[in-house]
Formats: structure tokens, sequence, C-alpha cells
């Protein structure tokens, strides 16, 4: 169970009114948005959205047992007399949360990690969280609560005994997000993975991405660090605007903490040198894909930067909740899946790829789909996930209209070079069934099947379908 939240917190950090009765020492088991989920003794905050208005369900949280509502003066002048519920109201819920959270933030004596960048934030988390966990008791944000809303739900999650916390922050959406998430989680470590182009129809240009994640860096402390892949050269530029050290981290020698002679041992992990400190230690570590070094190297340049021996580190790695993105499942037919589904961007399906050709002793088949908010380099950056899949697929399988350019620049290759692909099919979004029936259909045992698209597409109900637990 989280800590409650006083009534005194509420009223003093976020300037809250009380219309209605309430004990002077009430608290409140938990802040919930959702009015389905609300549970005796919550307080309801009525959140506005883009497509719903959280003031429109009060009656909601009301009958499912909430203890009070957090609304907005404007709602409140109209609706107070008639309201189901006590009103703590100020002008705006959402900034209310943040600052009910901020406060509890500054009464913590607890070192805060900080974790931006275009991919890779949500498993970079939990590689840190598991590293730096070995030597104190550390929290992490669940999920990938990274947002205005979902970092002080995370904050106050926190229980009193936790020395270190380990935050997602987003910033993806517009500039000042992640200036906003920093003064209320107030990081002391902040790491930025890479800039990429992703969500680029919101920032417009792969520089204005850069900017924002800059302002977690630009946000530490004069005595904080800022963890930086040095292989990215946007995000090295960022060292220019931290305010305390930088430790880079990355492939290359001229980076402060950095690998070579990385080999990957498939599912099982792989091998790298690492060089730490003016010393070399031969490291194993058991995360997959070709993008394993760029989790483990932020997590022992952030126990690095609090002090921790690389012997401490490294029992972390053994967590099994670390590997949180992708999983290996059974398929139909006796065939293999590698479930990736959880978004997609060109690196990160190009590092999928590059693991199905490490680990596919036989037939292989990619079932690929949308990569979305790319903006202006949707299609090239399609088109180099098309180009690479001719080369390492027997069986090219695209879901959604954008996944369309993957297969086109797939066939293209095909009769350009020598490639190993056979046979490439397309589905449309409305095609899901005839998707999961063609699968079940051309899948063998022996065959590894790798499936990957963007968030939106729902792309886990297909691997659902698949296993054979889920078949008809």
């Amino acid at each position: 169970m989280p800590p409650p939240i006083m009534l005194s917190e509420v009223m003093v950090a976020a300037g809250a009114r009380l219309l209605g009765e309430l004990a002077h020492d009430t608290a409140f088991r938990w802040i919930e948005r959702d009015s389905r989920v609300v549970q005796p003794g919550d307080l309801f905050i009525a959140v506005r959205g883009e497509q719903f208005d959280g003031h429109d369900f009060v009656s909601g949280a009301a009958s499912k047992g909430a203890a009070a509502a957090l609304v907005s003066v404007d709602w409140a002048a109209e609706n107070a007399a008639n309201s189901p519920l006590p009103l703590l109201v100020v002008p705006d819920p959402v900034l209310a949360l943040q600052e009910i959270a901020r406060s509890r933030r500054k009464q913590r004596d607890v070192t805060v990690v900080g974790i931006t960048g275009s991919i890779g934030k949500t498993s970079t988390k939990e590689v840190v969280a598991a590293v730096i966990g070995q030597t104190q008791t550390t929290y992490r944000s669940p999920g990938n609560l990274n947002s205005e809303i979902g970092l002080p739900l995370s904050l106050l999650e926190m229980q009193p005994d936790v020395e270190a916390a380990v935050f997602e922050m987003g910033g993806a959406y517009a500039f000042g997000e992640l200036a906003l998430l920093a003064s209320i989680a107030l990081p002391q470590v902040g790491v930025v993975t890479n800039v990429h182009p992703v969500h680029l129809e919101r920032m417009g240009t792969i520089d204005n991405i850069a900017r924002t994640k800059a302002e977690l860096v630009e946000s530490l402390p004069a005595d904080g660090v800022a963890v930086l892949n040095g292989d990215d050269p946007r995000v090295l530029a960022m060292a220019e605007v931290a305010p305390g050290e930088v430790i880079t981290y990355g492939l290359s020698p001229t980076n402060d903490i950095w690998a070579s002679d990385v080999e990957t041992e498939g599912l099982r992990g792989l091998t790298f040198k690492l060089h730490l400190a003016g010393e070399t230690h031969h490291v194993r570590v058991p995360l997959v894909g070709g993008h394993a070094p760029y989790l483990a190297l932020p997590a022992i340049a952030v126990g690095h930067a609090l002090g921790m021996h690389i012997s401490e580190m490294l029992p972390g790695f053994d967590d099994p909740t670390i590997q949180v993105r992708l999983l290996v499942l059974d398929g139909p037919n006796g065939s293999m899946m590698i479930d990736d589904t959880y978004n997609a961007s060109a690196p990160s399906v190009l590092s999928a790829l590059g693991l199905l050709d490490e680990i596919a002793p036989g037939r292989r088949i990619a079932v690929l789909g949308d990569m979305r908010e790319l903006g202006e380099e949707s299609e090239t950056q399609h088109q180099i996930v098309g180009r690479r899949a001719a080369e390492v697929v027997d069986e090219l399988i695209t879901f959604g209209p954008l996944a369309q350019l993957i297969a086109d620049e797939a066939v293209l290759a095909q009769h350009e070079t020598e490639t190993r692909l056979e046979r490439v099919r397309s589905f449309a979004v409305d095609e899901r069934d005839a998707l999961i029936a063609y699968v079940r259909q051309e899948s063998a045992e022996g065959d590894v099947v790798l499936l990957k698209g963007s968030r939106g597409l729902e792309m886990e109900r297909i691997v659902a379908a698949l296993q054979p637990s889920g078949e008809d």
C-alpha cells in the first residue's frame, strides 16, 4: 500500500479550499483519477483530458466509495451544491497534484535518478534500479508512468524507507515538460539515452527533440551528475549545459565508461570488456538484443556516480525483471515467438531484426507494424527497416498502412540484390484476424517469429492469439 495522502497536505501544498465536511486528520488511501477503479477512502482527482473530463465522473467515484473529490474552481462554482462528495477546490487539479508531490519530495531525503530519451527509457530505468538496488532500498516508477500526471503519482507511491528512486521522464510533446517533471522529482542524477526522430510529428525537428531532452540535464543541481550516451552526438552536446559533473558512456573509447569486444550469446545475453575508472573488467550480462550494451552501460555509470564498485553492481543484472521489453514465447505449431511489441522506432526494430538474425537457426518470420509519430522522417525510416528486413528474414508480414512502406522497400531490395527474403504479405489494421490466421498457417516447428510495432496497433493482442493457449 502507498503512504496515505493527508488532507493537510492537499490543503497546504495545493492551496485547496474545502467545501463540505471532512475531519482535519483525514487520510486518503490514494489519489485516483479513474472513477472505475476508485476504492473506499480514495481522493478522486478530476482530470480534464483530450477526450474526457473527469468532473463528469464525480458521481461515479462517489458510488465507489471515494472520500472526496479534487476539482476545479469553475466546476465547483456550478456543481458544488449538488455534489455527492466533499470537494477540495483548486484552480487546476493536475497542478495541485504536482504541488502535493513536489512538497512530499522536498521532505524526503532520497537520491533521485531521472531517465529520459527517445527510446529505451523504461528498460534503462529497470536496469538502473536493479543495479543500485543492490546497496540501497530502491523504488522505480511503475510501467511507463512518466508524464505530468504519472510522475507525481509515482513519487507519492514511494514508501518512507526508500533511499533511492529511479523515475522515467517523458517530455516528448512540448518544450518545458521535462523541466516541469524535474522541478517535481528534483533528480540529482540525470540519464539521457538517445535522441531519435520519435514524436517528430509533435516536435517538428530532431533538434527540437534534443532541446526537450536537454531540459533534464539543465535542471540538475551543481553537485548533480549527468550520465550521457556519448555515442549519440546530440546527447553528447548536452554536456555543455550540465551544471555539474558529466559521465559519458558508449562503445567508443572517447567515453568515460565504455565497452569493447562485445559478443552476443543470443538469448543468453552478451559479454564485453568494461573500461571503468582506468580498469578493465570482463563482464557478462543476461540482457538480450543489440541494444543491450546501451542498457548495461548507463546502469553501471549511475552506480559508479553513486560510489558503487562493479562487484556490487553486477548481481543487479541477474534480476529477472529487467528484460522488460522482449519476451520469448511458444508460438503456433511448435514455433518460437519473440514478443517485442511494446513500441517501435527504426533503431529498436533494427535491433530486434539483429537479434532475430543472431538466434534463429531456421526459418525467420517478421511481423512488423507501423512506426508512428515519425513526421517527415516516416517514409525514410520505414524504408530503412524494409531494406534490413529483406536481408534478415525469410518471410515478412506487415501490419498497417505505414508498414506497407516496409514491405514495398523489402520487395525492391529483393529485386535489386541477393537477399534472404522469399515471401512478403501485407495486412491492413482492420485485418488483424486475417493476419493471425495467416501466421498460424505459415508457422512451423523450428521457425522463429518476431513481432514488433507501435503501441497504438495493440500488437500484443496478436501475440496473445498466436500463443498455443490463445488458439481456438
